[in-house]
């Protein structure tokens, strides 16, 4: 397969199975459209081996060989036929994307097949920051800012905003693949207990818990958007897309928590162009300063 056909393909993995996200990522002029489409399929290929059907011994073994392929790619090495490989492999090449944070996404797939569980929040922060906030500052590798180490921390903030909101929108889901993500000591500060997730209607301490965890989400998102004013316009416009996306969705969140229990929730597709479309015109982007603090712990 050749590198056009290679691109190409990324490019429909990801119109059809990172939706949210494909709304940014058309925004962009096609060099870098075609780069971020390879940056997320492959991160969607890992992804889906963490949340696939193979036994879990099964599954560990393909993300020891997505590991493999990982460090062939930041070795400059494009092993065998593979079109995700390949594609990744050119724009690696083209753009300062910092492949080894792929290997990021593994490990937190290797704690979802492991069953890991999360006390605190920073436990559930270092998650967050291997499953999102890579795929944030393997983006930025994209998008390109004049400084990279004020940028990479903003960019990783704005991922962890992201899997927050995920994991609001999918606490019943999770519970009942084996999963909960929200710490141990939230659950305990609202008198929730785990199988609070399995119901079919929101108590009032879990509505207070989802309240709770999205004002957490907010902060973050505040601290990543100040990553839009460092970037140019159209991959500002492509950042906050797909931001612009998933806070619209945290606030739907937010205001009918009851509705996380029924199933999952998410925008019509008028609304996520008419996200696009803003943010295409720069609504989204509001000035801020150039410097941001350094991000550790809890958001600004």
């Amino acid at each position: 397969m050749d590198v056009d056909a290679a691109y190409r393909y990324c490019e429909q993995v990801t119109s059809t199975q990172a939706r949210n996200f494909s709304y940014g990522i058309k925004l962009l002029p096609p060099a870098k459209r075609r780069a971020l489409s390879a940056v997320y399929a492959f991160a969607r290929r890992i992804d889906d081996i963490g949340d696939g059907t193979l036994p879990a011994a099964d599954k560990l073994t393909a993300l020891a060989e997505a590991r493999t392929a990982v460090q062939a790619l930041a070795g400059g090495r494009t092993p065998g036929e593979d079109p995700v490989l390949i594609a990744l492999g050119d724009a690696a090449g083209r753009f300062p994307i910092p492949v080894a944070a792929f290997g990021e996404i593994v490990d937190g797939c290797v704690a979802d097949v492991q069953g890991t569980s999360y006390a605190t929040f920073d436990e559930l922060l270092h998650y967050c920051r291997c499953v999102a906030g890579s795929v944030g500052r393997l983006s930025l590798g994209v998008f390109g800012a004049a400084d990279q180490d004020e940028a990479a921390p903003l960019a990783d903030a704005l991922g962890v905003a992201l899997q927050l909101t995920n994991i609001l929108r999918d606490i019943r889901e999770d519970y009942q693949n084996g999963r909960v993500y929200l710490p141990s000591e939230d659950l305990g500060r609202f008198g929730c207990s785990p199988g609070d997730l399995d119901r079919t209607t929101a108590s009032e301490p879990l509505a207070g818990l989802v309240g709770y965890e999205a004002e957490r989400a907010r902060s973050w998102y505040a601290t990543g958007m100040r990553l839009l004013p460092m970037l140019d316009r159209r991959s500002a416009a492509s950042a906050g897309a797909m931001a612009g996306i998933y806070r619209r969705l945290l606030e739907r969140i937010a205001a009918t928590p009851a509705e996380v229990l029924k199933g999952r929730l998410s925008l019509s597709t008028g609304e996520k162009v008419a996200v696009a479309v803003r943010s295409l015109a720069g609504t989204v982007v509001r000035p801020g300063p150039r410097t941001a603090p350094r991000v550790r712990g809890e958001a600004a």
